[in-house]
């Protein structure tokens, strides 16, 4: 069984994945796969040069993410240009990695992406887990991660799907607005949720 992830631009995916990842879910993150399929010498790298230009490259050839935000997140063609480059390869490379995990033992696995809701993919899972929390809260922590002023904060929020959207198709929601071990315990009764579901016993493993 495959569970998707996502959420909103500074809602805490990563943190979420990594308290399932605590509990023994296996995890496959679509933020590493992009980082990959971009990487130095790879083909995405040399479209997305050929696209945007050498200066979305950083001073030893690898792409300067910064530098392609600032374009993508003020242009929606822009944007929509780097995405037909990077989600087909992403895509692949994730029904790659989810093969690989077929073979664990593990209950379930996670597929962590934020864009799931956005691209039609939510029911393309066993379940869709969102993580949430409130606007004011996106900021603060969108600001703190990427040293974005408010204006430029509130640009890249109003690029994304709003988080309501995505909490309508959920299966499950994990407010994260809390401290780290309220967040924890959210991921704990979610977990024994899905294991229930698929009818799978409590310890996570095949029966």
């Amino acid at each position: 069984m495959v569970v998707g992830l996502t959420g909103g631009i500074g809602c805490g995916k990563s943190t979420v994945a990594g308290f399932f990842s605590e509990l023994g879910v296996p995890i496959v993150d679509a933020d590493e796969l992009a980082r990959e399929v971009v990487a130095p010498g790879t083909p995405g790298l040399a479209e997305i040069v050929a696209r945007f230009g050498p200066e979305v490259l950083g001073a030893h050839g690898a792409l300067d993410r910064a530098a392609l935000g600032q374009i993508v997140f003020a242009d929606t063609g822009a944007r929509r240009a780097l995405e037909a480059i990077t989600h087909p390869r992403i895509a692949l490379l994730g029904q790659q990695r989810m093969a690989e995990l077929a073979r664990t033992e593990a209950a379930y696995a996670l597929y962590e992406a934020a864009l799931l809701v956005e691209n039609g993919l939510a029911r393309a899972f066993a379940a869709l887990v969102v993580v949430a929390t409130s606007r004011t809260t996106q900021l603060a922590r969108l600001m703190a991660r990427d040293g974005l002023d408010a204006a430029a904060a509130e640009s890249r929020l109003n690029a994304q799907l709003p988080i309501e959207e995505k909490i309508a198709v959920a299966d499950f929601v994990i407010q994260n607005d809390g401290d780290r071990e309220q967040t924890r315990g959210e991921v704990s009764l979610v977990h024994e949720a899905l294991l229930r579901r698929f009818a799978l016993e409590s310890g996570g493993k095949k029966p």
